[in-house]
């Protein structure tokens, strides 16, 4: 496989503005890839379109050297996770927004694992009893962590990571950077990800390679 992940000259539009234009990025099997730039750069607007979340006024993405589209588009999303800022839970207990995912049609092909997710609690020092907690009671760390649980309880290939630790504090942010360095190695040779900072150390734990992007141009 040449890349895991790949964007061939992709442009989004607002009106007459270009909010990306002609951006091509590819990120390799076993690649961590650190993407910086000033707030309104379009950061958020390239993983959003790597997720097939946004659409494209040209361009398209590749994945397993096929661009996504039509019938494909559902496999992609079951393997290329997606994680914003503020996470979005239902109401009901962690567990219950765990084994949400393993509802859907799109995973079909995959089983909750209580065995794993306690492995990864343990590994960020929260028991069983944590998985009984309601949503309403959560900090806001503590629900980062569980969509996190959530996103890498699917065995992606791909973690696409927006800013997913801008609003927690140090405790919380080295929380998130453990359960996404153990997914990593968990995933090697095949996995990668694309992790959105603008904490620079952040950049250095956590990448291997940085790309910037301004005013919707990756350099």
């Amino acid at each position: 496989m040449d890349s895991a992940l790949e964007a061939s000259a992709i442009g989004r539009k607002a009106g007459d503005l270009w909010l990306l234009r002609e951006v091509s990025l590819k990120v390799s099997p076993g690649e961590r890839l650190g993407v910086v730039g000033n707030t309104g750069s379009g950061k958020t607007l390239l993983l959003r379109a790597l997720a097939l979340l946004d659409p494209v006024d040209q361009g398209e993405v590749h994945w397993q050297g096929q661009a996504v589209r039509g019938n494909a588009v559902p496999a992609f999303r079951s393997r290329v996770m997606y994680l914003h800022q503020s996470p979005a839970l239902i109401e009901g207990t962690v567990e219950d927004n765990l084994r949400l995912p393993f509802t859907l049609g799109a995973h079909q092909g995959h089983a909750f694992s209580l065995e794993a997710t306690l492995t990864h609690l343990q590994r960020v020092g929260r028991g069983k009893e944590f998985l009984n907690r309601s949503t309403r009671d959560l900090s806001g760390g503590e629900a980062q962590m569980v969509a996190l649980l959530r996103a890498i309880a699917l065995e992606p290939l791909v973690l696409l990571l927006d800013e997913p630790t801008a609003a927690l504090d140090e405790e919380n942010t080295r929380t998130i950077e453990e359960l996404v360095s153990a997914w990593f190695d968990n995933r090697k040779p095949s996995g990668a990800l694309v992790w959105v900072s603008h904490n620079n150390g952040q950049v250095a734990r956590m990448t291997d390679r940085v790309v910037t992007m301004e005013d919707g141009v990756l350099s």
